[in-house]
């Protein structure tokens, strides 16, 4: 069950003018993007693991917001929601059903310590 669906907007008043969709449901975050040439994109919530909200002054004035999530998926680390409404509320979902997957996964998140010192090697 789909608990977002929103659609990236214009800076121009805010109007759904893209063929681009962003969807979330509690497992993954869905986009698809284009008319002609369709690209979709899937990234599992329990691999992200930072989530960013940023608003330009053009935003502002149309209640818009880009959300900027950082993933450990190997085809798209970073994943933009550019130019979408209720942004406060997609990104605290993102946060807390993202835990939450984590947590139901039994994931963990490991940095690798190792790669500057075996450079200064």
């Amino acid at each position: 069950m789909e608990k977002f669906r929103e659609k990236k907007r214009s800076l121009f008043f805010g109007l759904p003018l893209s063929f681009t969709v962003y969807t979330i449901d509690e497992e993954l975050l869905h986009r698809k993007e284009g008319f002609l040439s369709i690209r979709e994109e899937d990234c599992y919530l329990y691999k992200i693991q930072d989530v960013t909200l940023t608003r330009s002054l053009w935003e502002r004035l149309f209640k818009l917001s880009t959300i900027i999530c950082h993933a450990a998926d190997s085809t798209d680390p970073v994943l933009t929601l550019a130019h979408v409404r209720n942004g406060d509320e997609i990104k605290k979902y993102l946060i807390k059903t993202s835990d939450e997957e984590r947590m139901r996964r039994r994931t963990l998140n490991t940095l690798d310590i190792t790669a500057g010192i075996a450079e200064e090697l």
